[in-house]
């Protein structure tokens, strides 16, 4: 896959003023209420886009059951921890992921953080998760892999790999998906790059990358287009707000 325009876009950003702290965290903010609507979307939050952001605001939706929006400020405060870890350019551990699920599992207290007990079969999917006991060896060979992923590969394939055999893990009994989704942005932060999100609607594309995947001959790319797409989109949206500021 080409990744010019990716990298021509990542080096006119850095040409440009960057953004002061304030105007930093303001998108940040606005970011992150997205983000936090479309990655619980995905995995079934029924909040609307306006309600997450009133339950942000310290707001109760009263029809909306008390897990959903624990789900919102678990996210949340995981959001926010994983750019104080991107901003400190934080190495990826097995303890910094698990740190990351236990923010966002805080309304479930017995399984944050704790790498699953039980075997696991995902709904729809044609993937098996690995037994209970290879889950942490796999994770730890995952971790070993990253820095040779990093190091042979476009940063945006890298972590739609790394993505892709993660949620293959599926190393805890819930939060997969929001966890590593927080984990992709994680190392695009510190690659330079800004984060994505990968949005509620086109979430049958994203489904289907993981099918590509394990039935498909280990196919990276459908995943690699997806997250490229997004991060094109973002990089021209910074740009555009630079160079108005400018």
């Amino acid at each position: 896959m080409d990744f010019t325009k990716i990298d021509a876009l990542h080096d006119k950003l850095k040409t440009l003023r960057p953004l002061n702290n304030a105007e930093l965290k303001r998108l940040r903010g606005d970011f992150m209420v997205e983000n936090t609507y479309d990655s619980n979307a995905i995995e079934g939050n029924t909040l609307t886009l306006r309600e997450t952001g009133l339950v942000l605001e310290g707001l109760t939706i009263a029809e909306k059951p008390l897990k959903m929006h624990l789900e919102v400020i678990g996210h949340r405060d995981a959001f926010e921890y994983m750019l104080k870890l991107a901003d400190a350019n934080e190495p990826l551990t097995e303890r910094r992921i698990k740190e990351i699920h236990s923010l966002v599992m805080i309304h479930e207290a017995e399984i944050r953080g704790v790498y699953r007990n039980l075997p696991v079969i995902i709904r729809g999917a044609i993937h098996v998760p690995p037994q209970p006991y290879l889950v942490a060896p796999q994770m730890e060979a995952l971790l070993a892999d990253w820095e040779t992923l990093k190091s042979s590969k476009h940063i945006i394939e890298a972590v739609a790999e790394f993505h892709l055999r993660f949620e293959g893990i599926h190393p805890f009994l819930d939060g997969n998906g929001r966890t590593g989704r927080l984990i992709l942005n994680l190392e695009l932060i510190k690659a330079g790059l800004l984060p994505v999100n990968i949005k509620f609607t086109d979430r049958r594309k994203y489904y289907d990358c993981f099918d590509f995947y394990f039935g498909d001959g280990g196919k990276v790319e459908p995943l690699t287009q997806l997250i490229a797409g997004y991060e094109v989109s973002e990089l021209e949206r910074r740009i555009e707000i630079l160079e108005a500021i400018e």
